[in-house]
């Protein structure tokens, strides 16, 4: 079994799975399948003989790679590919002279890099466009389950009216789905095939170069570009933003989720297990070390799209410096993004609801919340202005006296009167001013299983 290859803290943020797309021996192995599609296409287009070919593609394993000398010529040489070519026309030359002046024939660093990384790329995408399936479902179930669960919506960190807890499910469904039409659209845009050769132009190749990249595109069942596209960064560009945007919705739902695992709150509660959440030094402690993770992706982040950003600014037909700091800046993004939806999966899944604290926080201001219920139930028959400074004086009264809203407004006889006891009862009822949160919840599920559907069908 391979060594893990990745940095010790990279397990806290992300998945084994994605750490393996973008660790050194999987950056190795898919330059070199490049580079062994490239020497197929070349013999069906009758640049090299098909022999050749296939001892170049026999030699580009990545276990026959020193990585370590690779990393040290990288750092002279400017990137990986131009020593990795050395060692791979070092290996074919063991085999077969004649063969090694074939490799790499008329394509240059970039294509290499580029159409390598296009390859994890989408390596990445099969991952996580499961996992973003499988967040869908769980929160579709979860929205359904807890349709009609009242507790408080809150503004501004501070109590605010009634909402469902399946509204919240719903919301960040619906962002989700967002998303995993963005990640649809983009496997179509942005993963295409890199190659263009020295400047752009496959001058090298003469009158054979369309044949050869359509091979090469066939071979890595890539879409063949009008054009290369190796100053024009916009696809990497859209790659970065869009894994911004999820992590984004991700690092809201984990900030919700927190905020409500307070113990001063406690509505919520990520799921525990042996070893999850403990403190160092209080045996009492839970901590939301999910939601951590997906708040420090949150955090990392956008600093890193914003590097792809910059690099978009590019000279002339290679770039000094942008280009190269994409490298690491794409794999960070994707593992960081990946991560966050894999923890997301898990907190939401499992997560716990407490009923009890929701009621209780619901009844916190002693009805407040309810305060433009029952003014606009009063506005009916007298007026909203004067409705308003009624209840605005009840519950001044209600706060100072440590009495109930209720309780304050069914002294009044004024009240009693327009209202009556049984419709003021109701209307301090939470569940009543939820306004459409369920129906919103509904047209949310409707629109998931519809989408379902249709994913289905095709």
């Amino acid at each position: 079994m391979r060594e893990f290859e990745g940095r010790l803290t990279d397990r806290l943020t992300s998945t084994n799975a994605l750490i393996a797309v973008f660790s050194p021996h999987a950056t190795v192995q898919r330059m070199l399948d490049v580079e062994a599609a490239l020497a197929r296409a070349l013999a069906v287009a009758g640049v090299i003989p098909t022999g050749a070919a296939g001892l170049i593609a026999a030699a580009c394993r990545a276990d026959r790679i020193d990585v370590n000398a690779l990393s040290a010529s990288a750092a002279r040489a400017g990137n990986l590919a131009i020593p990795l070519v050395k060692q791979l026309t070092a290996l074919v030359t063991e085999e077969a002279p004649d063969a090694a002046k074939y490799v790499h024939w008329g394509a240059t660093s970039q294509d290499i890099i580029d159409t390598g990384m296009v390859l994890q790329l989408r390596d990445a995408f099969a991952l996580i466009e499961t996992d973003l399936a499988a967040l869908a479902n769980v929160l579709a179930r979860q929205a359904e389950r807890h349709r009609a669960t009242p507790m408080v919506g809150r503004t501004w960190l501070q109590q605010a009216l009634p909402i469902t807890l399946g509204l919240k499910f719903a919301q960040w469904l619906d962002a989700l789905e967002r998303h995993r039409l963005r990640f649809a659209l983009l496997r179509e845009r942005a993963f295409v095939l890199q190659f263009g050769g020295a400047a752009g132009t496959l001058a090298s190749l003469g009158e054979k170069a369309d044949a050869v990249a359509q091979a090469l595109a066939h071979e890595l069942a890539l879409p063949l570009p009008a054009l290369p596209w190796h100053t024009q960064r916009d696809r990497f560009a859209e790659t970065a933003t869009t894994f911004g945007l999820l992590t984004g919705t991700l690092g809201k739902i984990a900030r919700d989720v927190s905020l409500q695992m307070q113990t001063e709150v406690g509505e919520l509660a990520e799921p525990s297990g042996a070893g999850k959440g403990g403190s160092s030094t209080m045996p009492h402690k839970r901590n939301p070390v999910g939601c951590a993770a997906v708040l420090t992706a949150a955090v990392r982040v956008p600093g890193l799209v914003a590097t792809v950003l910059a690099a978009m600014v590019q000279e002339h037909e290679r770039a000094l410096g942008g280009w190269q700091a994409e490298w690491e800046a794409l794999p960070d993004i994707a593992r960081l993004a990946g991560g966050a939806l894999a923890n997301i999966i898990e907190i939401v899944d499992g997560l716990e609801v407490d009923p009890v604290r929701l009621a209780a926080n619901l009844d916190l201001t002693h009805g407040l919340i309810l305060a433009e219920a029952v003014m606009l139930a009063l506005g009916e028959s007298m007026g909203r202005l004067q409705a308003h400074r009624l209840v605005e004086q009840a519950a001044r009264e209600a706060v100072a006296s440590g009495r109930s809203l209720r309780d304050v407004l069914a002294d009044d006889p004024n009240v009693v009167k327009q209202l009556g006891i049984r419709r003021l009862d109701a209307l301090f009822d939470p569940a009543n001013y939820a306004g459409n949160s369920p129906a919103f919840v509904d047209a949310v599920l409707a629109a998931f299983r519809t989408s379902q559907i249709s994913q289905e069908s095709q």
